[in-house]
């Protein structure tokens, strides 16, 4: 086997992992107030646990609904109604094989006061933690002693409960700024009883979680702690308070669980974000030196690394070399679920890698679904992986060979249709793959690659350097026209915008060396603010312009902090509610608030929107009986609508 190490059984407990790769927890938002998820849900869970992983964790789910609850979207264990959507999860992952993990929580100073449950709401105004505090307009009190007993067995009563349900173990979260970890960290608490000052006192409380835990739900019931290794923070404890909390932690834990960070909610958490859920700036696998850390103080307990895990190789390295005993993934699982399956029959060519873009956290946050860039099909199982509909055959013309007309060609392939695909240019991949140099877009820069062999596999016919006008498309003599056309780039009108020293940015992606010295980026959105994140890593000095008042986000803002905080890193100067008036051999004029400011430059970059080839593609319309435009020539979006749409139009035809 290629990795014996990453998939060689592990005993924990009285219980038998089939591998070492886990499914780190995440919390969904479609559950009621009531505690019922969707079968939505329930499907996106059961698809981890069809892809092979050794155990699939449910997240966020609180145990103490009077005092614990952040937000009304989080699982309340100590509501009764649960248990129906808990067993109906726990069945959905133990069937396939893998084991139902639950991540046990307590929100203490995060927690917001007057959240709904059912019977629980206190109408307080307060939130416990480990000390005396305010933050904002939030009195927080200091968690008396018997408070600290009654939510010890609050998480002792949920992990029966879920053991009852058909969890096989339970994670208990001791990081990330939640209850635990704020009585581990000194930086909040400044208790003088047996709860507080020495590292023994301050993980007094998570030690005896374990051991209530134990008790009730037996010795062999697996117990794992996801701690803070770090809290990568100002102020905040370091790798070596890590190593001590892990060592008192032995003996109780049945995993150690090394992450970073200090969580959300708390003072200055935000710049933690992004490293605690690495983002594309940060290389694969960056955390696992935390947990490495910890391995070579603890002798008998299992250690887990997390955090920009997606390839095999890597992992199985992490194993072998004794840096960790389990790897976890959380994005990498979200983007391609059948990982393990494919790592373990050493198919690692087909293994979409998350290109840790946040899609996913940011869909989640704001549309309550977990949806990837990558993988149209992640929590939305149970439409694309519903086969019962009889397909016919037909001839499909794809117009536009980019990500949406490749995610569509192969799609339409694999349902049986006789595929043409045409592209105006003399590649596949489309304008994205003038990013390809970009080392913080390699995974991306992957994807394409899988894509244009897995189509030079298949039984499509590539016409390259092939402009589909209405003539050629219905010479074809096609059923249907998918058109994918995508984009072209809003040139701005602006005095000197065809000046010698001004260049579109898909130009500056694909040849760096043409730009100067320095270079002034018209445009805020993604485009330019990434493009001003690579010039300056290849030692351009770069400033950026903006005529609105933020980072156009286009609905990603958790990939937005990333990008500001990168900048603010890097020293990149960005100018908001700057409007570009006037373009010269010099740089860049610029009208603000202020009045006129001249911005010096050898370059000038546009980056200032996309607009939609509509005209090009209503043409085709009337090209053959069935006509599905797609992706961004239907209006600019994102990599996660163009793999949306070619996905299932392409699944539509012949079937509806």
């Amino acid at each position: 086997m290629k990795y014996e190490n990453l998939f060689k059984p592990i005993l924990i407990g009285d219980t038998l992992f089939k591998n070492k790769i886990f499914c780190a927890p995440t919390g969904h938002p479609d559950v009621s107030v009531d505690g019922d998820f969707s079968d939505d849900v329930i499907s996106y869970y059961e698809r981890k646990a069809q892809g092979g992983a050794a155990t699939v964790t449910l997240g966020e789910a609180i145990v103490d609904s009077k005092y614990g609850k952040r937000h009304s979207f989080q699982l309340s264990l100590d509501f009764t109604n649960t248990r129906h959507s808990l067993s109906r999860v726990a069945d959905a992952i133990r069937r396939h094989g893998a084991i139902p993990n639950i991540e046990l929580q307590h929100s203490g100073m995060n927690a917001t006061p007057g959240v709904v449950t059912p019977g629980f709401c206190t109408g307080a105004d307060f939130v416990y933690g480990p000390s005396d505090d305010i933050i904002g307009n939030k009195k927080i009190v200091a968690m008396p002693e018997e408070e600290i007993w009654r939510a010890i067995e609050k998480f002792a009563d949920a992990a029966l409960m879920a053991k009852n349900c058909g969890f096989g173990m339970v994670l208990i979260h001791a990081g990330h700024g939640w209850l635990l970890n704020q009585f581990l960290t000194p930086r909040l608490n400044k208790r003088t009883d047996k709860w507080g000052g020495s590292v023994e006192n301050r993980a007094r409380f998570t030690i005896e979680v374990c051991d209530a835990i134990h008790r009730k739900c037996g010795k062999g019931f697996p117990v794992e702690v996801r701690i803070s290794a770090s809290e990568v923070l100002e102020g905040g404890y370091g790798i070596d308070e890590g190593i001590a909390i892990a060592k008192l932690l032995e003996g109780h834990a049945d995993i150690i669980h090394c992450s970073v960070g200090c969580g959300i909610g708390l003072p200055n958490s935000a710049r933690t974000f992004s490293i605690t859920h690495p983002c594309m700036f940060k290389d694969d696998g960056v955390n696992v030196k935390y947990a490495a850390e910890v391995k070579k103080h603890i002798k008998n307990t299992p250690v887990a690394a997390v955090g920009a895990l997606s390839d095999p190789a890597l992992m199985e390295e992490i194993i072998a070399t004794g840096k960790a005993d389990i790897v976890e993934m959380a994005r990498g699982l979200i983007c391609d679920p059948d990982l393990p399956n494919k790592a373990r029959e050493g198919r690692d060519e087909d293994i979409v890698k998350c290109m840790r873009c946040f899609s996913c956290f940011s869909n989640a946050h704001d549309k309550g679904m977990f949806w990837c860039a990558l993988n149209p099909q992640t929590n939305r199982e149970r439409y694309f992986l519903h086969d019962s509909d009889k397909v016919n055959p037909r001839k499909v013309l794809v117009v536009g060979g980019g990500i949406a007309g490749m995610q569509a060609a192969l799609t339409a392939t694999e349902n049986g249709h006789k595929v043409i695909l045409c592209e105006k240019s003399g590649r596949l991949g489309g304008r994205i793959r003038c990013e390809e140099k970009v080392p913080f877009k390699k995974h991306l820069s992957e994807y394409i690659a899988q894509r244009e062999r897995l189509i030079a596999e298949s039984s499509i016919e590539v016409r390259l350097n092939t402009e589909v006008t209405p003539e050629y498309a219905r010479s074809v003599g096609a059923d249907a026209i998918i058109a994918a056309l995508g984009t072209k780039p809003v040139k701005p009108n602006i005095d000197g915008i065809d000046g010698a020293n001004v260049m579109l940015a898909d130009d500056a992606y694909a040849e760096p060396d043409r730009v100067g010295e320095s270079a002034v980026i018209l445009g805020a959105g993604f485009v330019g603010t990434e493009l001003a994140i690579y010039l300056h890593s290849v030692g351009k000095k770069v400033t950026v312009v903006e005529m609105g008042d933020k980072i156009n986000t286009a609905g990603n803002n958790l990939h937005g902090i990333a990008v500001r905080l990168k900048m603010e890193e890097e020293n990149i100067p960005i100018h908001f509610s700057s409007k570009a008036v006037k373009i010269d051999e010099k740089g860049v004029v610029c009208e603000t608030p202020d009045g006129t400011v001249r911005y010096d430059a050898d370059t000038v970059i546009y980056a200032v929107g996309q607009k939609s080839l509509t005209d090009e593609t209503a043409a085709l319309y009337d090209c053959a009986p069935r006509f599905y435009p797609i992706g961004d020539c239907v209006t600019p979006q994102n990599i996660g609508y163009a793999t949306l749409t070619g996905m299932s139009v392409a699944r539509d035809i012949g079937r509806y």
